[in-house]
Order: C-alpha cells, then sequence, then structure tokens
C-alpha cells in the first residue's frame, strides 16, 4: 500500500511541477516583453529631463530604472532554471535528494519565489519542492545559509539595495548617448560622490556629547549653601552628643526647650526665604536650581533634627521630674 502510496505522490509531484514550470515560463515571458516597453519610456523620460537641465530629477528616476533592469536580468535568468529544470522533472521524481546538477537552479526558484511577487507560479513550484525535500532544504536557500547554492548573480538583481552613484552615473551616460544628447556630467559626478552627512549619526553623537557634558555634574553634587552663615545640617551623631550634654544638668534642660520654641519659627524663616530664592533662581541655570533644592531638603532635615531634639529633651526632663519627685 504504501508504495502504492509512493508511486501516485510521485505522478502527483511531476504533474504540478510541469504545470507551474510551464505557468511560470510563459509569464516570465509576458512580463518582459512588458517591462521592455516600460524601460525604454522611462529612458527617453530621462533623456528629456537631462535635455531640459533638470538633473536632480534625472538622477532620481535613473534610479528606478536600474531597478527594473535588475528585475528584467533577473527573470531572464529565472526563466532559463524553470526551463532547465522542466527538461529534469522525471530526474526529480526518481530521486529523494535533490540532485547535485540541480540544486543551483532549484535553490534560486525558491529563493526568487517570494521576491517576484508578479510570477505567484513560483511560489507554488517552492510549496511542491518544500513537500519533496523537507523544510530544512527550503529554508536554507531562502535564509542564503552556506552552501545553500543559489544562483550570485540572482542575489544581486533581486537586491532592494538602492544602486551605488557609479551605476547611477553610468545608466545616465548611456542614456545620454542613446538620444545623443550634448550632456555635461561634471555636475551629476560630483553630486554623486559627494559623501552626504549621516543626520542619524549626527544626532547620536550630540546626544552622547550632552551626556558626557552632563556626566561631571552628576559626579561631584553641589554642596548645600548655608543658611545666616552656618550650616543647618544636623546629622543623628551631633543630635545625640547634643542632647547627653544638656540632660547632665538640670539647670539647662529649661534652657533646651525655651530654645526649642525658638529655632523651628527661625528655621521655617529660613526655609521660606530659601525657597523664595530658589524660585527666583530656577529660570538662572540648572545648577542654581540643584543648590536651592539642596538647601530647602537641607533645612528640612534641620527642622525634623531639632524637632527629635526636643522630644528627647521634654522625655529626659520628666524623667528628671520623676525622680525628683520619688527622692
Amino acid at each position: 500500500m504504501s508504495l502504492l502510496n509512493q508511486l501516485f505522490n510521485r505522478g502527483v509531484f511531476g504533474a504540478k511541477c510541469k504545470t507551474c514550470l510551464t505557468l511560470s515560463i510563459s509569464r516570465i515571458k509576458l512580463l518582459q516583453n512588458k517591462r521592455d516597453l516600460q524601460l525604454k519610456h522611462m529612458r527617453k523620460e530621462i533623456a528629456q529631463f537631462l535635455q531640459a537641465g533638470q538633473e536632480a530629477i534625472a538622477r532620481i528616476r535613473v534610479e528606478h530604472v536600474i531597478r527594473e533592469q535588475n528585475i528584467w536580468a533577473a527573470y531572464e535568468i529565472l526563466e532559463l532554471f524553470c526551463e532547465f529544470v522542466l527538461a529534469r522533472v522525471p530526474i526529480l521524481e526518481s530521486q529523494k535528494e535533490c540532485p547535485f546538477e540541480l540544486q543551483e537552479a532549484v535553490a534560486s526558484i525558491i529563493f526568487a519565489a517570494p521576491r517576484c511577487s508578479e510570477v505567484p507560479d513560483l511560489l507554488q513550484i517552492k510549496n511542491l519542492f518544500t513537500t519533496k525535500y523537507g523544510k530544512e532544504f527550503v529554508m536554507a536557500a531562502s535564509e542564503l545559509r552556506p552552501d545553500s547554492g543559489v544562483n550570485r548573480a540572482i542575489i544581486e538583481r533581486l537586491s532592494v539595495n538602492a544602486p551605488p552613484g557609479e551605476a547611477r552615473l553610468k545608466v545616465l551616460k548611456e542614456i545620454a548617448h542613446e538620444y545623443n544628447l550634448e550632456w555635461d556630467s561634471s555636475n551629476t559626478e560630483a553630486e554623486l560622490g559627494k559623501k552626504h552627512e549621516d543626520l542619524l549619526g549626527g544626532s547620536k553623537q550630540i546626544v552622547a556629547e550632552g551626556a558626557l557634558s552632563q556626566a561631571p555634574m552628576k559626579q561631584s553634587s553641589p554642596k548645600p549653601p548655608c543658611l545666616n552663615g552656618t550650616s543647618p545640617i544636623i546629622d543623628t551623631d551631633s543630635k545625640q552628643g547634643f542632647v547627653s550634654q544638656n540632660v547632665q544638668a538640670p539647670s539647662t534642660i529649661s534652657h533646651l526647650t525655651s530654645v526649642d520654641n525658638e529655632i523651628e519659627p527661625s528655621i521655617r524663616h529660613q526655609t521660606t526665604e530659601a525657597f523664595t530664592d530658589a524660585k527666583r533662581r530656577t529660570l538662572a541655570s540648572s545648577d542654581v536650581l540643584e543648590r536651592a533644592r539642596a538647601a530647602i531638603a537641607s533645612a528640612e532635615r534641620a527642622t525634623a533634627a531639632a524637632r527629635a531634639a526636643a522630644e528627647l529633651v521634654n522625655v529626659q526632663f520628666g524623667s528628671l521630674k520623676l525622680q525628683g519627685k520619688s527622692s
């Protein structure tokens, strides 16, 4: 039963492959004739632009002419490959692996199938080869893996890259010679040989330079300005030392309590002044803005430290009162 299936599949593969190859050859010939007429019309238009002195338009249009010429050349090669494979379909049917002498033709058809949308029959041929030789064989040709066997001329003709300046200048000279135009190509040669500035690379370079210029500012953070000539920052160690020194004598506790009542309004006043001054200098520079923010943060830390010191003093004062009553 399996032998019958294999024989049946062979017959189906051969018949479908012959049909698709025949249709592809006929369609390619029609497309080549149509493209010949389009190329003649496009080359005539470029000659008119050159004669009228509109070289900028001619330089743009010639890219499309080169693209059409490349596709025409690729179709010519594909037509030969299709005829070659069509004559050897019985060999493809009889062998499980792709014969070495047919590998370039088969791989080139597989590679060109999705890139030649005007010839949909090539996609059907690609599907037949996928069923015959497996997905790995087809992927190797589609992705141009090493030893895939795809024809080099097919790869170059179906490339989507813009043609180089030398190729455009060559075609323009050919068109001028074809229509007997006295065209001075010096301006076009200078324009095509000019290396235009890479705007994308330039923007990246500007961003990189800006980041480097801001790096030193981030590394060396500005010191917060002192308010009224004294630093408002009180760290934890100094706060604890301040409390421990003043809780030794009861006579200084009442003084500290009154000092706490005076510190908070003064710090609030200093904070308000620093904030107002920071608002005035915000539009001057970013450095001044950073310093103002540091001053505000320092004043807020000073307020919190003073409140903590006052609370500790009140606790110590209460404990001393309890000790006095108990004595």
